[in-house]
């Protein structure tokens, strides 16, 4: 997936009100532009942090750019744009790039189910029998270790998407997590039962249900964004 524009240089000034930050460019003009992420983003505002934005030239918008990208701490690039995952796992479905999900034979979004008035991102239809796919952006990384984990802030929605995926699980239906883990230099994937215990032990439960767990990684730089190669989930 390449953005659709060059991305533009600048520095974090603070990130608020969940959907806003200031930011300088590296020419110098100070803006406020629109922060495409509900979570904490902890590890992935700090204050002076080298960022990346796509400027819109649409007359309608409010704010003039997106924030897409963002050094973190470690140094390590990481896309704070939680609506590009869908559609990287989407690109990556369709090339045939994720092997655990190869051979379907239509890909449907936003599909209705469970008892919990949930929706799922994706639902494979194959010949057998469809696969209920929900997918999380991942982009929490820590200084001492490349192994990354989600979430990072207390998800009571990521907990009930979890519940409906281990309800259909135990009536026979294939049902799938699916990290999209877009912060470089990691290895494997985790739940960050520090943040959250309720969600990692949704996910523990989820996959003794039969759920399957899969994350990737995805190769980032400020022209493109590719979901990769499989990583390892550490339960």
């Amino acid at each position: 997936m390449r953005f659709a524009k060059p991305l533009e240089r600048g520095r974090l000034v603070r990130r608020y009100k969940r959907f806003l930050a200031d930011i300088v460019s590296d020419d110098g003009e100070a803006l406020c532009i629109h922060c495409p992420n509900t979570g904490s983003m902890l590890n992935c505002m700090s204050e002076g942090a080298r960022v990346w934005f796509q400027r819109s030239d649409d007359p309608r918008r409010k704010l003039p750019g997106t924030w897409e990208l963002v050094e973190t701490p470690q140094g390590r690039l990481a896309c704070v744009n939680t609506a590009r995952a869908n559609p990287l796992v989407e690109e990556a479905l369709l090339d045939g790039r994720i092997g655990e999900l190869a051979g379907f034979t239509a890909l449907r979004r936003e599909v209705a189910y469970g008892v919990e008035n949930s929706r799922v991102d994706f639902c494979l239809d194959y010949a057998g029998m469809p696969a209920y796919v929900e997918v999380k952006s991942v982009t929490l990384g820590f200084d001492d270790t490349a192994v990354a984990a989600f979430p990072d802030a207390v998800t009571a929605r990521g907990a009930r998407h979890l519940r409906e995926l281990a309800a259909l699980a135990r009536t026979g239906v294939r049902a799938v997590q699916l990290y999209c883990v877009n912060i470089s230099g990691v290895e494997a994937v985790r739940p960050a039962q520090e943040i959250d215990p309720v969600y990692a032990a949704a996910l523990r439960d989820a996959a003794a249900a039969g759920v399957e767990v899969l994350a990737y990684a995805v190769e980032l730089s400020t022209q493109e964004l590719r979901l990769s190669r499989p990583l390892p989930v550490l339960l």
